[in-house]
């Protein structure tokens, strides 16, 4: 069940500049404003009429912690730590494997497995989803259910500059390893992104059957997409641009098969 912020959160936002960790009623406020971020029942954006919608009001919550909170020393076995944002301590349901790192202020759903990654304030993992050695999901990214993550893929953050979209990763979707997607890009149901791919909100998407530029920023659902480049002319010479290739169209609820996709990689030339 979702639940709304306290407007409260505008008011603080609205006189920021004068605010401290000394401010006990605010910080009780902000705390409470997060902790329904951590329990999932308030999001920082999610995907409504086929468009991302973002709760300004989340972010603000987020950005206001950060000054409302104290430094503090915290420790985990031999590492110790000092932060102003605490550790996750709600993992119910979810496989947390040694080295995995998430933050308050994140939600897990059941059924997420962390292998050794970091997972940061703001973002939501739902149902089914492993996060792989080594990757990041940054703060504010949604994450859709049963998403694979591969090793090293760094999610970027959607916290800041003010109006940023976070990053989202819908349903069903394959990551590939070392691949980046960031700043306000997003992954379509059901899509393959080839490794090493980098998909930012401004990168284009082109359809190889066609040469048509889909969309910047997003891959469609139900897709093959690797990384790719365009020529572009300049005066100091011709150039080649990143952009994403959508490489083969899937069937609409088709399951990912490795050696299949990674013989369509090859079909292709693209390392798997």
């Amino acid at each position: 069940m979702s639940h709304v912020m306290s407007p409260v959160v505008d008011e603080l936002w609205e006189r920021r500049a004068e605010l401290s960790p000394a401010d006990v009623e605010a910080r009780i406020q902000v705390v409470g404003a997060v902790d329904l971020l951590d329990r999932g029942e308030v999001r920082v954006a999610r995907v409504v009429g086929g468009e991302v919608v973002v709760d300004e009001r989340a972010k603000r919550a987020i950005l206001l912690s950060f000054r409302l909170l104290g430094m503090a020393r915290s420790q985990v076995g031999d590492f110790q730590h000092h932060d102003r944002v605490p550790l996750k301590t709600s993992f119910d349901g979810v496989r947390v494997v040694p080295g995995a790192i998430a933050r308050w202020g994140s939600y897990l759903a059941p059924g997420v497995v962390l292998m050794p990654s970091f997972t940061n304030i703001g973002a939501y993992v739902d149902s089914g989803t492993m996060v792989d050695t080594w990757a990041t999901v940054g703060s504010c990214a949604q994450i859709g259910k049963n998403v694979h993550l591969s090793g090293g893929v760094g999610i970027g953050v959607g916290l800041e500059p003010p109006g940023a979209v976070p990053v989202v990763v819908e349903d069903d979707a394959f990551i590939g390893s070392r691949s980046m997607i960031v700043e306000g890009a997003r992954v379509g149901r059901g899509a393959v992104i080839g490794a090493g791919t980098i998909l930012s909100g401004t990168i284009p998407v082109i359809d190889v059957r066609t040469g048509e530029e889909l969309a910047r920023g997003r891959v469609p659902d139900w897709c093959v997409a690797v990384g790719g480049t365009r020529q572009k002319e300049f005066p100091g010479g011709t150039f080649g641009l990143p952009c994403v290739l959508v490489i083969k169209r899937l069937e609409p609820e088709q399951r990912h098969d490795k050696a299949a996709l990674n013989e369509v990689l090859r079909e292709h030339g693209v390392n798997t």
